[in-house]
């Protein structure tokens, strides 16, 4: 057999149990060395192709689409520096569990380390950020050869799968010439079409004892909570509420969580936490004895505050993926088991209520005091990026995604999209926070919803730029909100501030960019908002009117960093009043 027939027969062969394994999206950027895989990807029926230039912005597109659909997504590049584009993104899909097959094409052997062009070491390129590497072995026709590479191919898209999930990195060596043989047949040359391997996956669970032993812990009067990070699995949200109601413990629920909307009970869910948890007598007289966490770290500072300040409580940190989830190094058990697993069988070994009522109403009392007053910041015209988060929920159409960019729009998220009882999804790279390829990763989830609302600031949105070339590439639907504070707003809020002589170069960075460019440049509409009018207006049109459409909201740094101390002075005030005299 010919090398060309050789290298059809072993990547069709690959590709087929690609398909089989569950894969339906693939990323590709165009390339010399890749040619074979990409030609070979683009003849299979069942893979819905993406094509973008960039492998950085293409890196977090796959990022965006795995992240919406929970479901593993190919990347293909060719080799050299074309590799090492996709490294953000897949620090960002390891620390966020994110399930992608990161497929590179390489020199082969003879070609590396010998001066060849387009030639870097691409063994291990991504060292501990991924769950698995290999090295593939160079195609060959025979029929082990084959089944190799169709049983590499199951492990992979099974080890991406596996909780907890995250990118796998297949580095393929390929010689020339690099023209493959298709075919009509070329799928079908297996003894086994259908696969080679199934690979079946359980989830951790404890013994009864483990709950039984834990309840004699916890006092009929235990004043417990239940903190809530970002979760993706979709039972949880009912599995956490009905350990909620058994346990009489309210849930601080992050916007992450997945739990602020839905049709699911809300009566025990505070979403408020990250205003009144800044006021000392709140703290104070919502002390726990027991703190039940799920999921990745909470966005809100003054949560993780709270935590750390009271080590003195049982904090019990659940997760499915044996991970060590304790920045704050406050944790006294490590429980390793599936979330939703361990609510449904704690609630279910729970034999009597805890008389624990008070403390659970005390959270309640101060969670709907606290949202009246945050409600307040809606009144006039004048647009806030307070008041843009506040509008956000009654606006949004039902499954709308939310796609929420890092530094001040979490943070302004987080403190004013409170609970409701839509089905909205709201999405973030809060892996390494970073504010690289956001607005790649918010078109790749576009391509699973095509209601998603990308919100960010103005230098997050120069950052990535060139990610929007999706939208008119691939036709698709998604309204960006652009919060233009001409600067970095998060740097108001820190420390830093205090140092005014060399703030605003070091740290506030104004750019003074003109984005209506950016957007004739793509083919985006383009409303300039400045009030509250303008700013409904624009978003009940952009709601039906199909494509990309970006809303440049213009907002003050200065007058956003008042709008919201003068909040937080104004809701601690009202708190210390409502707790006048109230003691442990």
């Amino acid at each position: 057999m010919s090398h060309i027939e050789a290298l059809t027969a072993y990547l069709s062969s690959f590709v087929a149990e690609l398909a089989i394994s569950g894969v339906r999206d693939v990323v590709i950027s165009p390339g010399s060395r890749s040619t074979p895989i990409a030609m070979v990807m683009a003849e299979h029926p069942e893979l819905q192709l993406h094509i973008h230039v960039d492998e950085r912005s293409a890196a977090f597109f796959a990022l965006g689409i795995a992240k919406a659909s929970g479901k593993p997504v190919a990347l293909l590049c060719t080799s050299g520096t074309a590799a090492a584009n996709y490294y953000p993104a897949i620090v960002e899909a390891g620390i966020s569990r994110v399930p992608l097959i990161v497929i590179t094409a390489d020199r082969p052997h003879e070609l590396r380390d010998v001066g060849a062009p387009q030639a870097i070491d691409q063994i291990h390129l991504y060292g501990h950020n991924v769950k698995w590497f290999v090295e593939m072995a160079i195609p060959e026709a025979s029929s082990d050869a084959r089944r190799y590479a169709r049983t590499v191919c199951a492990r992979a898209a099974a080890t991406a799968k596996a909780f907890p999930a995250g990118p796998v990195h297949l580095n393929f060596p390929l010689r020339e010439p690099l023209i493959p043989n298709l075919h009509d047949e070329m799928f079908e040359l297996e003894e086994r079409p259908e696969g080679y391997i199934q690979i079946v996956q359980g989830s951790m669970s404890l013994p009864d004892s483990f709950y039984e032993s834990l309840i004699e812990e916890l006092p009929p009067d235990t004043k417990g909570i239940i903190v809530c990070g970002p979760i993706e699995d979709k039972d949880f949200s009912e599995a956490v509420v009905l350990l909620a109601r058994t346990l009489g413990f309210p849930i601080l629920a992050d916007p992450l969580s997945q739990l602020r909307s839905g049709v699911h009970d809300k009566s025990y869910i505070i979403d408020g936490y990250d205003t009144f948890l800044r006021n000392e007598a709140a703290k104070t007289v919502l002390k726990p004895d027991v703190v039940l966490r799920f999921g990745a770290m909470p966005v809100s500072k003054a949560l993780s505050l709270f935590l750390k300040e009271n080590r003195q409580a049982m904090q019990i940190v659940v997760d499915g993926g044996n991970g060590w989830r304790d920045p704050l190094m406050s944790a006294s058990r490590m429980v390793y088991a599936s979330e939703t697993q361990f609510c449904l069988a704690l609630s279910d070994a729970m034999k009597k209520k805890p008389e624990n009522e008070e403390y659970l109403e005390r959270w309640k009392q101060l969670n709907a005091r606290t949202n009246e007053l945050l409600a307040e910041v809606e009144a006039g015209n004048l647009l806030s990026e307070a008041k843009l988060f506040q509008l956000l929920k009654g606006q949004l159409p039902e499954n709308a995604t939310i796609f929420v960019g890092n530094s001040m729009p979490i943070r302004d998220l987080d403190t004013f999209f409170t609970c409701n009882g839509k089905n909205i999804k709201v999405l973030a790279n809060r892996g390494a926070n970073g504010i690289d390829g956001v607005i790649s990763s918010a078109m790749g989830a576009a391509v699973i919803n095509d209601s998603v609302y990308l919100i960010l600031g103005d230098l997050t949105f120069f950052h990535d730029t060139n990610g929007l070339l999706p939208a008119k590439m691939e036709n698709l639907h998604i309204n960006i909100i652009l919060i233009n504070n001409n600067g970095g707003g998060i740097f108001s809020f820190l420390p830093q501030a205090n140092h005014p002589k060399h703030f605003e170069r070091l740290f506030g960075t104004p750019v003074d960019l003109k984005f209506q460019s950016a957007a004739e440049m793509y083919g985006a509409s383009y409303d300039k908002i400045t009030d509250k009018d303008e700013f409904l207006q624009a978003f009940e049109k952009n709601k039906i009117q199909k494509g990309l459409n970006i809303m440049e909201v213009v907002t003050d740094r200065e007058a956003n960093l008042q709008e919201h101390r003068n909040l937080w002075k104004n809701v601690s005030r009202e708190i210390d009043i409502l707790l006048e005299g109230e003691t442990l």
